[in-house]
């Protein structure tokens, strides 16, 4: 075993410590601070490197992703010598390694004591608390219902993420699962996250965690030999959450997610809300049954954000940071002018609030031309719209008067094959997929037969004039 190494501090560190906090708590506010910093403890100030410990792997894993930076910057503030700041998990950084065991019985048990009430009592646990014990992440109280903004890309995804949470328990279920989809930043996470919060204010068993915790867990759990009690505990569940679904890795891991998260608690009449960046038929490398699981529930769409959905967004979260800073005000053209510009996504608009902020710290005069000057990195060419194999296999039916069906299908009459041709072919070149994947999708043919009808369309065109400017129209019509 390796000694461990002791770290000290001076008073004058722990001073600065606490003004840090104190100024972390004012940025960010009493209730995100006292989730994600309230136990972050200071444990040496050598040589230029602050060392920060918490005491879980998941709550390491959040600061470390998010706020690294920004507590480095508030330590540069204090002591401009500071050039790196490390953070450890107290139970494995600093807790000597015998001691680690006899941790095992007791994750173990309170495990146990959230599933040993049979769902009917509560157990003394807080949400975090409980999140963390299981896997989970801590939650972000700034996600919930009341700070969403409904516009018209969202407005199916808000109402059925609603439905779950106002539904009685022992409710006859409309829709399960509920499967949210959308590029990153367009509101899935706060979506799942407002449920989380609303069913456990509700007094449902509501528990979220990400794909990547779900592995997590499902290992802790069977390094220390708590397996069963860790599936028990997710079966406990009113709703189960689980978000970025497309990094779930490892076919026994997928066998066993479809298997204790789906099947077990859809079969009890339990609720499972996933979220992911692409469709269920878009998750290539997961296995068919899970796929076709997942798609038999509801799947909702988040479509891009609206100029409209933007203003609205950017004046709500000018709002929040009011709360903060009372006097913090823009004037409308310059909100105007970013809903029009910074179209990306959600977190852009975010990273232009935060400018917003940062300008108004200065004094400087907020104008137009100065707050362009400094978003001009978030100000980006739109993306390509993102062109699904269902989109051109519907396009291409209607071209050519056939069904969808018949370009799945086995037949290979004239009036079929040069459709199914056409369609891999825009498939090839307007998606990611892959060859496989694509001969999946199109009535699961080898991917040798999609290499085969893009060789010979790519010939085609090059002679016949008539059918490149068919394909070139049928382009314009899946990317407009």
């Amino acid at each position: 075993m390796f000694p461990q190494k002791q770290h000290t501090t001076t008073s004058t560190d722990q001073d600065r410590w606490q003004r840090i906090k104190k100024r972390l708590c004012f940025e960010f506010g009493e209730d995100v601070f006292s989730s994600w910093f309230g136990r972050v403890e200071l444990e040496s100030v050598d040589r230029g490197v602050v060392r920060l410990s918490v005491p879980t792997i998941f709550l390491h894993k959040w600061i470390q992703s998010r706020y690294v930076d920004r507590l480095l910057a508030h330590w540069q503030v204090e002591e401009r010598a500071i050039s790196r700041l490390e953070l450890s998990v107290r139970s494995v950084a600093i807790r000597p390694a015998s001691k680690l065991k006899p941790a095992e019985p007791a994750a173990a048990n309170e495990l146990r004591e959230m599933t040993a009430q049979g769902g009917e009592r509560r157990t003394s646990l807080s949400l975090v608390s409980m999140n963390s014990a299981l896997g989970g992440l801590p939650l972000d109280p700034r996600l919930t219902f009341e700070t969403f903004i409904v516009g018209r890309s969202n407005t199916l995804a808000h109402a059925a993420a609603k439905q779950i949470v106002t539904s009685g328990r022992g409710e006859q279920l409309m829709f399960n699962p509920l499967y949210i989809h959308a590029a990153v930043g367009f509101g899935k996470t706060h979506l799942l996250q407002a449920i989380t919060w609303a069913g456990n204010c509700a007094d449902r068993k509501v528990f979220y965690l990400t794909a990547e915790g779900l592995m997590s867990g499902f290992v802790s759990a069977l390094r220390s030999q708590t397996a069963s009690t860790y599936k028990e505990a997710l079966r406990a569940n009113d709703v189960l959450v689980i978000d970025d679904l497309e990094f779930l890795q490892g076919r026994s891991m997928q066998h066993e997610f479809c298997r204790t998260a789906i099947n077990t608690l859809i079969d009890a009449g339990r609720q499972v809300v996933i979220a992911s960046d692409r469709s269920p038929a878009d998750l290539e490398n997961f296995d068919d049954r899970v796929r076709s699981r997942l798609a038999g529930g509801l799947v909702v769409e988040i479509g891009s954000l609206g100029e409209e959905l933007r203003l609205e967004i950017l004046k709500s979260r000018i709002a929040a940071a009011r709360l903060h800073r009372p006097r913090f005000e823009v004037p409308m053209p310059v909100l105007v002018f970013i809903a029009k510009s910074v179209t990306h996504n959600g977190r852009d608009l975010e990273g232009a609030v935060n400018r917003l902020l940062a300008h108004d710290i200065s004094r400087l005069p907020m104008t137009l031309e100065t707050v362009e000057r400094n978003m001009r990195d978030l100000i980006r060419p739109p993306e390509p719209k993102r062109v699904r194999i269902e989109d051109i296999q519907r396009l291409v039916a209607r071209q050519y008067n056939v069904s969808r069906s018949d370009l799945l299908c086995s037949r290979r009459t004239a009036n079929v094959v040069r459709p199914r041709q056409v369609a891999m072919y825009l498939a090839k070149i307007l998606t990611l997929r892959s060859l496989p994947e694509i001969g999946r999708r199109f009535g699961g043919r080898d991917h040798t037969t999609v290499l085969h009808a893009v060789r010979k369309m790519d010939a085609l065109i090059a002679t016949d004039i008539a059918l490149a400017e068919e394909i070139d129209v049928l382009k314009r019509q899946l990317q407009d």
